[in-house]
C-alpha cells in the first residue's frame, strides 16, 4: 500500500474545510430564512399599484413592529395570509369620508400618493373611530378591489396575525411559488 504524500494529505485536509464551510454556510441559510425571513408571494390585485400579482417578497418575520405606512403580510385562520399596508395603530383616530374618499388620521388627511381608487368605508363605518391598542387597521393600496380592515368579514387585525413585514420585492413567482 502506496503512503499518501503531504501534498496528498493538504489537498484532502483543504478539500475537508471547504466541504465542511459550506455545510456551515447551509445551515446558517436555513436558520436565518427559517427564523428572521421569509419569501412569500403577492396573490392578487389588491396592492396595485405598489405590488403586482405573482410578486415575490422578502419579509422580515423577527425584530419589527408594525408601524404606519408598512406592508405587512397578516395571517388569516382559514384562507391564506394577505398582504396589506398598515393605515393606523392602537390609539390612532381614524374616520374615512365617504363623500372625497379621503382617509384622516389624527384629524390630519392622509397623502396616500400609492393609492388606486377611491377609498369607501364600506362597513368601517363614517364616523370617527379609535383603534384599539393592540389591533392594526389595514387596507390595500387598491382600494376599490381590496378586501381589508373596512369589511366587517376582516375588520381590525390583531397585532399578533401580523407574520412579518415586507423588507423588498424580489421577483416574479409562478403559482407554486418558483421563478
Amino acid at each position: 500500500m502506496r503512503k499518501k504524500t503531504v501534498e496528498e494529505k493538504d489537498r484532502i485536509a483543504e478539500i475537508y474545510n471547504w466541504v465542511n464551510a459550506a455545510i456551515f454556510a447551509l445551515v446558517c441559510l436555513i436558520v436565518v430564512f427559517g427564523l428572521l425571513f421569509r419569501v412569500v408571494r403577492v396573490e392578487g390585485a389588491s396592492m396595485n399599484p405598489t405590488l403586482k400579482d405573482g410578486e415575490g417578497l422578502m419579509i422580515s418575520t423577527a425584530f419589527f413592529e408594525a408601524e404606519r405606512g408598512d406592508i405587512v403580510i397578516v395571517r388569516r385562520s382559514s384562507e391564506p395570509p394577505m398582504v396589506k399596508r398598515v393605515i393606523a395603530v392602537g390609539g390612532d383616530t381614524l374616520r374615512i369620508d365617504p363623500v372625497s374618499g379621503k382617509v384622516y388620521l389624527n384629524g390630519r388627511c392622509l397623502q396616500e400618493e400609492y393609492t388606486l381608487g377611491a377609498t369607501f368605508p364600506r362597513d368601517f363605518g363614517i364616523d370617527s373611530r379609535v383603534i384599539p391598542d393592540g389591533y392594526l387597521m389595514v387596507m390595500g393600496d387598491n382600494r376599490e378591489k381590496s378586501k381589508d380592515s373596512r369589511s366587517a368579514e376582516i375588520g381590525l387585525v390583531p397585532e399578533g396575525q401580523v407574520i412579518g413585514q415586507v423588507l423588498c420585492r424580489i421577483y416574479p413567482l409562478d403559482k407554486a411559488g418558483r421563478v
